[in-house]
């Protein structure tokens, strides 16, 4: 590997000698515009009952539920429950993106960068507390988008992320804010350290092995590799997560497996992962896509340019 390859892939740039600290919220920031653009992918994949909860007279696949909810509700019924997912990433992904970069800045030195297994660490701990920040709002995002799905006699009908946090409240008490809080935290783990740690280390990867910049080319593929990873490690948890999330019944988590191994099998465990794909893996490139826009126009506004500072 030669010396410049090597300088690439750990993204150190010595002009200044020291890492540039980019704000707290750029990764919810970054979220939400990729929320705003692949929402109706989201909609469609909670939305496809028949995958993952075999209701008898749901939509069979994601076309179906496409043309379903377009016949059921207009275009603009691909939207459904956008606020309560403009919460989500407000509170979940600023809370995991932010640590997450806050503890790669403080570990990161003029010369060293976190080793992955030092990313994973930090992802993983960034990643449980997102899910904890994101829960309520992440119960209130699958019920919304659910609603699409359900006879107009079944629905709740939330006028909007508030509306839906103040009823749930009232009417289901606190506790149903932090409904399925274990799997969802257990998700947010996996999903940070298998999305966010394994970014940067396809990023650095990319850049050490290949002629390719820090350029889009390479934001690109780093970001399609971590959707892939993070689909395959996610996808058992999504799943029960969802089940949990929607139920209108109290049901233990033990229970639940027990029931769900019983009567599907193993199968469950990567029942809709297609579906799955289709959605967090536009999502996840379009995140760092817009995340890496972010920190591109902070260095330049701040006169750090393309190659100053230490970028981590």
């Amino acid at each position: 590997m030669s010396s410049s390859a090597r300088s690439r892939g750990e993204s150190v740039i010595q002009s200044k000698g020291k890492p540039i600290h980019y704000p707290f919220w750029f990764g919810g920031s970054a979220s939400c515009c990729a929320a705003a653009v692949t929402h109706p992918l989201d909609l469609v994949k909670v939305s496809q009952v028949r995958l993952q909860t075999r209701t008898p007279d749901g939509p069979r696949g994601m076309f179906s539920t496409f043309v379903h909810i377009l016949k059921s509700n207009g275009f603009l019924g691909l939207y459904g429950g956008l606020s309560a997912s403009l919460l989500r990433q407000i509170t979940y992904s600023t809370t995991r993106f932010g640590i997450y970069e806050e503890l790669k800045s403080t570990f990161t030195t003029p010369t060293t960068t976190p080793s992955f297994p030092s990313l994973i660490a930090m992802a993983s701990t960034s990643g449980f507390l997102g899910g904890i920040a994101g829960n309520p709002a992440d119960v209130l995002n699958v019920r919304m988008q659910h609603d699409a799905a359900l006879p107009p006699a079944q629905r709740r009908n939330y006028a909007h992320a508030l509306d839906g946090l103040v009823r749930m409240t009232r009417e289901e008490g606190p506790r149903s804010l932090f409904r399925g809080v274990a799997p969802n935290s257990m998700r947010a783990v996996l999903m940070t350290a298998s999305q966010l740690a394994s970014y940067d280390g396809f990023k650095t990867l990319i850049l050490s092995r290949t002629p390719l910049d820090d350029n889009l080319y390479t934001h690109f593929g780093a970001s399609f590799l971590a959707g892939f990873v993070a689909t395959t490690i996610c996808s058992p948890v999504d799943v029960i997560k969802t089940r949990i999330m929607s139920a209108t019944e109290r049901e233990g988590l033990a229970r639940l497996l027990g029931r769900v191994f019983r009567v599907e099998g193993v199968g469950w465990m990567f029942r809709g992962w297609v579906p799955s794909f289709v959605r967090l893996g536009p999502h996840t490139v379009v995140t760092f896509l817009f995340l890496e826009q972010h920190k591109r126009v902070w260095r330049v506004l701040h006169g750090e340019g393309e190659e100053s500072g230490l970028v981590v």
